[in-house]
């Protein structure tokens, strides 16, 4: 039984940063793909990013470009996101997930995930 669990979230002033973890149990993990999304309140849930658990592949969601960071640690199965120059727009719930499979920014395509971490930004 795959499990993630998520850790990290908190509440933090605008411009400032929080790295959030992912720790992953339960299988042999190679060639998946772990992701992080977000939602917030009365919207659906949203991309953030995505690495392989190969790390040979990464991608970020334009509205985080260049203030997140995607990456991973396959000794520890832990996945992290590095998140700076945090705004209030940033404000969710943010979700580990497990795709057994390539690397998608799709929602519907991945097949476990966490509880969530709630991430708040004040301005």
């Amino acid at each position: 039984q795959v499990q993630l669990v998520e850790s990290g979230g908190g509440l933090v002033q605008a411009g400032g940063s929080l790295r959030l973890s992912c720790v992953a149990s339960g299988r042999t993990f190679l060639y998946d793909t772990m992701g992080w999304f977000r939602q917030a309140p009365g919207k659906e849930r949203e991309f953030v990013a995505a690495i392989t658990w190969s790390g040979d592949s990464t991608y970020e969601a334009d509205s985080v470009k260049g203030r997140f960071t995607i990456s991973r640690d396959i000794t520890k199965n832990t996945v992290y996101l590095q998140m700076n120059n945090l705004k209030p727009e940033d404000t969710a719930v943010y979700y580990c997930a497990l795709r057994m499979g390539e690397l998608t920014t799709l929602t519907s395509t991945y097949d476990y995930w966490g509880h969530g971490t709630q991430v708040t930004v004040s301005s």
